[in-house]
């Protein structure tokens, strides 16, 4: 087997494993980062938004390296794909010693600068070894012009640089922590954490506008509960019930007496003046008829009758 071929069969073995390598830490990094997120809204919830603020910063770093990592991944399945190319240019390559950037493929250009470029900065040994095989591979020339950039994708450039983050992304990223584990952050002021407040705003809460004026929470909240209870007794008042009667009614109620043992009928006494009125109803009914006997004597009378009818 000749050498170039026996390179690139080392290649693809290594890229292999470099591309089970690199799956081995995201993961890895992945499980960590949730970690420190976690911490990150301890911190937040407990108040300590400026040590969060510090150590956020470690997690931002973590997912840019985790980005750099799928795209030497990409970068190797490429190469591992177009292994073929690699194959190609054994024959009409010239020695290792000799070789040039201009032997370099240009579906290859990309990945393998990038490779060249990145691999030194990571802690991925198995890309340690592609990079090398690369370089036997293309020669010194296209290690040092990838070294100085030449041919690199900018995002891999990007991503290796040591940049301190943005304010605007540290708060966009604990924002989004804050968010996803449900801990209040950037409403609430802590002390230590922030400027002190203004004399002029009312130290019982957050004040609300109304009409163009400030209103201050507690009597928003009375008014509120006034509203809420006139609204009860409005709509109970319209379930009520009309009443049967209407008009004026007397106001004197006559309760009879209740049957008893000694009282088994008991009847209602009535005042003066009704039960004169009764009496008079009385006295006003018509005689009974007599019968066609005419009327019963008394006994006297008969007994003066019968008197006489002696003698």
């Amino acid at each position: 087997m000749a050498p170039s071929a026996s390179l690139v069969n080392k290649l693809k073995v290594q890229l292999k494993l470099s591309i089970s390598r690199l799956r081995m830490v995201q993961q890895k990094d992945s499980a960590k980062v949730k970690q420190q997120r976690r911490e990150m809204a301890q911190l937040i919830e407990v108040g300590k938004v400026q040590s969060a603020r510090i150590r956020v910063e470690n997690i931002i770093r973590s997912d840019i390296t985790t980005e750099l990592h799928e795209i030497l991944e990409l970068y190797c399945e490429l190469l591992l794909a177009r292994s073929q190319l690699l194959e190609s240019q054994v024959s009409s390559s010239a020695p290792s010693s000799t070789a040039s950037s201009t032997l370099l493929d240009p579906a290859l250009e990309e990945a393998v600068r990038s490779i060249i470029y990145a691999a030194p900065r990571t802690e991925v040994k198995e890309l340690h070894t592609v990079r090398a095989l690369l370089v036997d591979k293309f020669g010194k020339d296209v290690a040092v012009a990838s070294m100085e950039g030449e041919g690199v994708a900018e995002r891999v450039v990007k991503k290796l640089r040591v940049d301190t983050p943005r304010e605007d992304l540290v708060d966009a990223y604990l924002t989004e922590i804050a968010s996803f584990y449900g801990v209040p952050y950037g409403v609430a002021k802590t002390s230590g954490d922030v400027a002190e407040d203004d004399d002029d705003e009312p130290s019982g809460g957050i004040a609300e506008e109304v009409d163009g004026e400030l209103e201050d929470p507690l009597v928003a909240d009375a008014n509120k509960r006034e509203d809420s209870k006139k609204e009860e007794e409005r709509e109970a008042l319209a379930k009520a019930n009309t009443p049967k009667k209407l008009g004026p009614q007397s106001p004197l109620r006559v309760v009879p007496p209740s049957p008893s043992t000694d009282n088994v009928a008991p009847r209602l006494k009535l005042p003066g003046s009704a039960a004169a009125k009764v009496a008079q109803s009385e006295t006003k009914k018509p005689a009974k008829k007599e019968d066609g006997l005419g009327k019963i004597p008394d006994v006297d009378e008969l007994a003066r009758r019968f008197a006489e009818l002696k003698r």
